[in-house]
């Protein structure tokens, strides 16, 4: 047998040529300092695999769902949080540095919805020795508020959308869409991981919608989808209301949306002679088609999106009335829907002359044939 002539300190027993020692035992420069080198009994008697803490909390918002990592709250959008109890332990775990070949397994214990009990299996090799070691680890999941429910709960915001139309309350249909439209906004934020992106409020008032945003960045993003996808133009304006603790002037921003004063499928008159228009599109300016003879229409730039028109009422307003026979290529006769006398009203070039029946409206305007449902007369495509 090969002696190294060293001895354990701590038992006495001489110690075989060749066997390892702890790095951290080792004098400076790495020289090997004879004096702290333990033989394998006492070495492995004081030995310990795997450094686990007592317990592991893990901090979960009580009302998102997000979980506190490092220094900041993070949306996992999970309900069980086995895999984050596993993470968390995963990380809190010292594994011996002179281990080598190192495999563990671990297995959840649910006791109960906020208390985990992990059992974890470790193995590795020691000075040439298979090694294994089982920990437990209790883990306990505490609901808390982050800062971002906190902030929603609190009532905080930092700018409002105001919802209006030019010359009307804007309908049901418009208001479910605009709040629509910045749920979609918002969502499509916080997949991004904006923990920012929130709606503090959202109500309904007489004349329109107001929304209550977190950030003056999402109110201005929220402005501008509503009004490139309803119509209409926005403005803004702030007021002071704080400073920071560096000075800075803190503003609330009121982004003030103004819908169209007309609606697609509305019926108006511009009164220039031309006859009523069934109104297609409220992007820009707004566009139509003529009911006397089916040509496009467009207000003029001097108009913009609200001409002077009147309003005469809503394509869901038309009546189904028979198409009685076709006079030229300018007139057709119909039955009046609501006298049942024989019409003579104009032609226009979207009139299918072989259809049985056809949509009208009668107005104080007289009796016009609106397009079909599903007819292609829109004038921006």
């Amino acid at each position: 047998m090969s002696r190294s002539g060293e001895f354990c300190p701590r038992c006495g027993d001489e110690i075989p040529e060749g066997t390892d020692e702890r790095p951290e035992l080792a004098g400076a420069g790495g020289q090997r300092n004879s004096e702290h080198v333990l033989c394998d009994a006492c070495y492995f008697e004081e030995f310990d695999l795997v450094d686990a803490p007592d317990t592991i909390q893990v901090r979960v918002c009580s009302r998102c769902g997000a979980v506190h990592k490092g220094n900041r709250w993070v949306d996992i959008g999970a309900e069980d949080y086995t895999d984050i109890a596993v993470e968390q332990v995963s990380e809190a775990l010292g594994i011996h540095v002179d281990a080598q070949s190192v495999a563990w397994q671990v297995a959840p214990e649910q006791l109960d919805k906020n208390n985990i009990r992990m059992h974890a299996e470790f193995s590795g090799i020691i000075r040439g020795t298979p090694v294994t070691e089982e920990v437990t680890v209790p883990v306990r999941i505490s609901r808390q508020t982050c800062e971002r429910c906190g902030k929603i709960a609190g009532g905080s915001f930092a700018s409002i959308v105001q919802v209006r139309a030019d010359g009307r309350d804007p309908t049901d249909d418009e208001r479910e869409r605009a709040e629509e439209i910045a749920q979609e906004y918002i969502a499509a934020r916080e997949e991004t991981g904006d923990r920012n992106a929130f709606i503090t409020e959202t109500k309904s008032v007489d004349d329109g919608l107001d929304m209550k945003i977190s950030t003056n960045q999402m109110g201005l993003g929220i402005a501008k989808r509503i009004t490139a996808q309803l119509g209409g133009s926005y403005s803004d304006s702030r007021r002071l209301i704080s400073e920071d603790e560096d000075g800075q002037e803190l503003y609330r921003m009121t982004y003030a949306v103004r819908l169209p004063r007309y609606r697609q499928g509305e019926i108006i008159d511009p009164e220039d002679g031309d006859g009523p228009v069934l109104v297609r599109s409220v992007q820009g300016n707004l566009k139509g088609v003529r009911l006397a003879t089916g040509e496009d229409y467009e207000a003029s730039f001097e108009e913009g999106e609200t001409p002077d028109a009147r309003r005469l009422g809503f394509r869901e307003g038309a009546q189904t009335t028979t198409l009685v026979a076709v006079e030229d290529d300018n007139a057709v006769q119909v039955l009046d829907p609501e006298t049942f006398e024989s019409k003579t009203v104009p032609r226009p070039t979207y009139l299918d002359t072989d259809a049985d029946e056809v949509p009208v409206l009668k107005s104080h305007a007289g009796l016009h044939i609106l397009p079909s449902e599903g007819a292609n007369t829109d004038t921006d495509e």
